[in-house]
């Protein structure tokens, strides 16, 4: 058995061995990076309808590389002859291939003229030239070229392009550039075209479409022929193309600046629904209980402000404690000989039950479930509920008693949630929005689906931020719900405070007692705590179960028996994750390997 246990460990190593090397190597092919500074395409149209194009890129590698490739796709009907490459900073080796409608073109870059040493940390610049038939198009009334001077499929954008377009005439030439965003300047001068463009991302093309004269062109043996009028038909295409693109960069513009509609209507719900009316109340503090309520319902209303009227487990902790103080719970602690430690032990009356709520007996219910013999061991209350059966039993109980404690609170005589719900809805709505726009964005190509991304993102965050916000930020209270809080409040204040206590001392263990409770109940039990210490002589020597109860830590017994309930009640489970525009030849992409 020991043996097996010592293979086990040394296959997990092995593996662990394996991954790391495996992810080192990944890591160290990834140490690299190359961008593609700048490109220049000339494209020269005949007179015959060949089209010769001069392509040159230039590369800044940054680490070890083999070198670069250029898929160039081909149409129907289209063709590619005289393919020459030549580079300035390496000596190339072209490989060809043809895969799928397209020219695959591998170049290897060597440092040496032996071709026995790839590139390392250097510019090079590529330089690839070819001819194309039955790219230009000569219609009936017009002749045509409609060319990706970019492609969208190159593995890195390009800092900048620059495109010289050689044409067989100089006479009613009509030329467009698309995307127009990423001219920087063109002009026609004579037969030549120029152009500039700025940064051009990844992902994104850049395409030229020309209308040339049929005079221009002689013997177009290698253009192709369509035997039907086009201009009116290339003018629409790109007009309808142009107005779609503007159309969703609008689009996207819209829907970013959308985004901010969230916050102008969480801003008309505060100063329509949020604002507190005035009350004839300008207390400082307060020394004794401000209502009669018991402590669970003062922690609904007061302390769990993300949802006013509903208790969390303070409350719960708080009811606890005051069955202590009431006697229906008795603590007492018991040596543990195993841990050298004492015991919580918790016991019931059960002669008392008919004097309690019914959010009181879910309480008693609850915990003597839990117990032996009517004792239970709070010190061992967390290990129980390390069960998942016990845990769910346990977070069902806890549910009853958060909902008995809401039903017995009359929640609108105290506080108007017309504007957290409205809140509730706007974030709710804002987040599923958010995502809609920002995944729109994130998967267009179009410039301004920045916006989108941007408007989408703030949504999303914005709309998690008002989730999180407390009810009263946005809800109200009544006027004589304002004057039952800031009361309450005050005395939340008064028990943190240890120098108003010092200066206002209980006179009695039995306001201590219902200090404690109630600080509990809104979440200053501590402070209560050590205020206690320093003011009651001989504290130890009372037998008072609600000092015990802190003293031997069984608030916290308490809350992390609690925590572990809800990790043990919902356990993880492993499941398995799940002739417009652009319409041109030329394009494609390349990269470097």
């Amino acid at each position: 058995m020991r043996l097996l246990n010592v293979k086990k460990t040394f296959g997990i190593i092995l593996l662990f061995l394996i991954l790391f090397s495996t992810l080192s190597m990944v890591s160290a092919d990834d140490d690299r990076s190359y961008t593609i500074d700048q490109a220049v395409v000339e494209l020269t149209v005949g007179s015959n309808g060949l089209l010769h194009v001069d392509e040159r890129y230039d590369y800044s590698f940054d680490g070890k590389f083999n070198g670069v490739y250029r898929d160039i796709p081909l149409k129907s009907g289209e063709s590619i002859d005289n393919i020459e490459v030549a580079a300035e900073g390496a000596y190339p080796v072209l490989e060809e291939s043809d895969d799928g409608g397209y020219k695959h073109l591998k170049i290897y870059l060597y440092s040496d003229a032996a071709h026995t040493k790839g590139i390392r940390d250097c510019d090079v610049s590529v330089y690839i030239s070819y001819d194309m038939k039955n790219v230009v198009t000569l219609f009936n009334d017009v002749g045509g070229l409609q060319y990706k001077l970019w492609g969208e499929e190159w593995d890195e954008g390009v800092g900048s392009l620059t495109a010289i377009i050689n044409l067989p005439g100089s006479e009613n030439n009509t030329y467009y550039l698309n995307p127009e965003e990423y001219t920087s300047s063109s002009e026609l001068n004579g037969d030549t075209i120029t152009a500039q463009t700025t940064f051009i991302p990844k992902g994104e093309m850049y395409e030229l479409l020309v209308l040339m004269p049929l005079d221009d062109f002689s013997d177009a043996t290698y253009a192709k022929h369509v035997n039907q009028d086009g201009r009116d038909m290339i003018m629409k295409n790109l007009e309808d193309s142009i107005n779609g693109r503007n159309f969703w960069n609008t689009t996207y513009l819209v829907l970013g600046l959308l985004s901010i509609l969230s916050p102008i209507g969480a801003a008309f719900t505060y100063f329509k629904y949020g604002r507190e009316p005035k009350v004839m109340y300008d207390g400082i503090y307060e020394r004794e209980l401000p209502t009669n309520d018991p402590p669970e319902v003062i922690n609904a209303l007061i302390e769990n402000k993300s949802n006013i009227g509903t208790p969390n487990m303070k409350g719960f902790e708080s009811s606890i404690m005051n069955l202590i103080d009431k006697k229906v719970f008795r603590i007492f602690s018991e040596d543990n000989v195993e841990s050298d430690t004492k015991d919580l032990l918790l016991t019931f009356n059960h002669d008392k039950t008919n004097e309690l709520s019914k959010s009181e007996r879910i309480v008693f219910n609850t915990l003597s479930n839990f117990a032996e013999n009517n004792v239970l061991n709070l010190s061992q209350l967390n290990g129980q509920l390390s069960s998942e059966h016990e845990a769910k039993w346990f977070m069902k109980q806890i549910e009853n008693w958060e909902k008995s404690v809401t039903d017995s609170i009359n929640t609108d005589e105290y506080f108007d949630n017309t504007g957290s719900t409205l809140i509730s809805i706007i974030s709710g709505l804002g987040f599923v929005f958010g995502i809609i726009i920002g995944a729109l964005g994130l998967f267009t190509n179009l410039g301004n689906g920045i916006y989108a991304i941007a408007g989408g993102v703030f949504l999303v965050i914005f709309s998690i931020a008002l989730k999180r916000l407390d009810d009263d930020i946005f809800g109200r209270w009544t006027e004589s719900g304002r004057t039952f809080y800031l009361k309450w409040n005050n005395f939340k204040k008064f028990l943190k405070d240890n120098s108003l206590i010092n200066e206002h001392p209980p006179e009695s263990i039995v306001i201590w007692n219902k200090y404690l409770v109630y600080g509990s109940a809104l979440g200053v039990a501590d402070k209560v705590y050590k205020a206690m210490k320093l003011h009651v002589p001989n504290i130890h020597e009372y037998d008072d179960g609600l000092y015990m109860y802190h003293y031997y830590g069984g608030y916290y017994m308490m809350h992390h028996a609690f925590d572990t309930g809800v990790s043990a009640a919902n356990p993880s489970s492993d499941s398995g994750s799940f002739g417009g525009f652009g319409g041109g030849s030329g394009g494609g992409g390349g990269g470097a390997f």
